[in-house]
């Protein structure tokens, strides 16, 4: 078992977390908050290749016994693209537009996201036990098993990105083994190619990816290929180039730049192939589908107070020129939203958990639903991290910070890397209607800073026995202690009806009510 504990521990974390994602998830039967957007959208793509209407009773009727879909071929605006749609049309065509069906991908993708973490640890600290360490806090935390078992598409993107990251690790650990191979034959590291790196590619087309479900996967983009560049510079420095910054920039920036962007706009572009073929033939087709009919210019006139020139563009097809229209249009929606929301919050309380967000409510009376208390019940799904997991990530990442501004080191330096492509830029927008549950996405990165700082804790290789203990009785009660919060909130995860003074013994702040 020691041998094949690479494999074998993080494959018995990604276990217990598939039976936390998948158990009960046809529960509760009722579209949960934004669920009354998505799994239709990814009906209709299915049906139809693009988003369709839907009447102000389809939920009723889509829930309803006998079931009846009243999807309209009259098309729809949307404010995201559609790859997230697409991902969870797969678990709708496998069974069928029910809760089950709409949440079954994104708790599967959840569960791999686990095992994933376990893996991308164990290469990023060269320790199975750190690895699988991030692994059980990420299968604990509350947030990530929330977005796990709804069908938006925060969970989807999560996905994405953190492959992408564990893409890169590998593509930089291939690299390097290239730069000390040409170190060894006397090659100058300013000089040797690193060749075709499909690692890197790979990268790029999950990025794509991630950015097809959310625009807020292009600022992640940005953060990933600044990370891969500064790696190749620093390999070459230490396969003995003389010149490792002009040489990373002359040899490694441009194909990082093709392999990433390049391979990344391909996977978006094609994401909306359904819309861009739903107009062929002389059918009406996606929203705006053939806005660019008998026009020859561009939309809109300006981007972000910028005048754009309206130059002729007859020669770009009018399906591309549609879907830039359309493009804009959702750009102006989606940053131009600020109708107010009664759970929206700011980002500056995010990582201390300040406003969670309310998915699911409801108020059970004494004698239904197996409800005993005499006060009543309630059922509620709560976007909020493990509060224990969260509060000592932000220690984690100050000690991330120190280890990488005075050690160097490349794998802290890495995590903040992601850290801050996920989570500052939504700094720009505190005016917008934004929500907490938008950091799942940055989950599994936390969960690698605070296995870090539990590695430090327990201590460094070569230290005493006695040292080791103290440090292992540590980091364990720390675990201990997460995974007992964990457990502590779980009703408030998964809509268990519970009393409702049990209810409010979890409601520790105001500002999560």
């Amino acid at each position: 078992m020691t041998r094949h504990a690479d494999w074998t521990g993080p494959i018995a974390v990604a276990l217990f977390a598939g039976l936390l994602r998948f158990w009960h998830l046809g529960k509760p039967d009722s579209f949960v908050f934004d669920e009354t957007y998505y799994p239709k959208d990814a009906w209709s793509l299915l049906q139809q290749g693009y988003e369709g209407t839907w009447p102000d009773h389809a939920n009723t009727d889509i829930l309803a016994v006998p079931q009846s879909i009243p999807l309209n071929s009259a098309p729809e605006f949307v404010a995201h693209p559609p790859l997230g749609k697409w991902v969870m049309s797969v678990g709708e065509q496998l069974f069928g537009l029910n809760p089950f069906g709409w949440r079954f991908v994104t708790a599967l993708l959840g569960t791999l996201t686990v095992l994933m973490l376990a893996r991308i640890g164990r290469r990023l600290f060269g320790s199975t036990l750190i690895g699988c360490t991030a692994a059980l806090l990420l299968s604990v935390d509350g947030l990530q098993l929330v977005m796990s078992r709804i069908g938006l598409l925060d969970g989807i993107q999560m996905f994405f990105v953190l492959a992408a990251f564990g893409s890169l690790l590998i593509d930089r650990d291939h690299a390097r083994a290239r730069l000390a191979l040409a170190a060894d034959g006397d090659t100058d590291g300013d000089t040797v190619r690193l060749g075709l790196r499909p690692w890197r590619i790979t990268a790029g087309l999950l990025l794509g990816a991630a950015c097809a479900v959310k625009w807020n996967g292009a600022p992640i983009l940005a953060a990933f290929g600044v990370l891969t560049v500064l790696w190749d510079q620093s390999g070459r420095r230490g396969a003995g180039a003389r010149r490792p910054w002009r040489s990373m920039l002359r040899r490694d920036a441009g194909p990082a730049l093709l392999a990433m962007v390049g391979s990344a706009l391909m996977v978006y572009v094609g994401s909306w192939s359904g819309w861009l073929a739903s107009g062929s033939g002389g059918a009406d087709g996606g929203y705006d589908r053939h806005w660019a009919d008998g026009r020859d210019g561009l939309s809109p006139d300006s981007l972000l107070g910028i005048p754009l020139p309206q130059v002729p563009m007859g020669w770009v097809p009018a399906p591309l020129r549609s879907l830039w229209h359309y493009h804009a249009q959702m750009f102006d929606f989606n940053t131009g939203l600020v109708q107010p929301h009664t759970y929206q919050s700011n980002p500056f309380a995010w990582l201390v958990d300040g406003r969670p967000v309310s998915m699911y409510w409801e108020q059970v009376p004494q004698g239904q639903r197996g409800c005993t208390a005499s006060g009543g019940c309630a059922s509620q799904i709560l976007g909020l991290g493990t509060p224990f997991l969260w509060w000592a990530a932000c220690f984690a990442l100050a000690y991330l910070l120190w280890r990488w501004f005075f050690r160097r080191d490349w794998r802290s330096g890495a995590v903040l890397c992601a850290v801050a492509g996920i989570y500052l830029p939504w700094f720009k927008y505190q005016e917008r209607t934004i929500f907490s549950f938008y950091m799942v996405v940055l989950v599994p990165f936390l969960c690698l800073a605070v296995a870090q700082l539990l590695g430090a804790i327990l201590g460094p290789p070569g230290c005493s026995r006695e040292r080791r203990r103290y440090g292992a009785i540590g980091a364990g009660l720390i675990v201990f202690a997460i995974v007992g919060c964990f457990a502590f909130f779980y009703p408030l995860y998964t809509a268990e009806v519970i009393p409702m003074s049990s209810w409010q013994d979890r409601m520790w702040f105001t500002s999560w009510i």
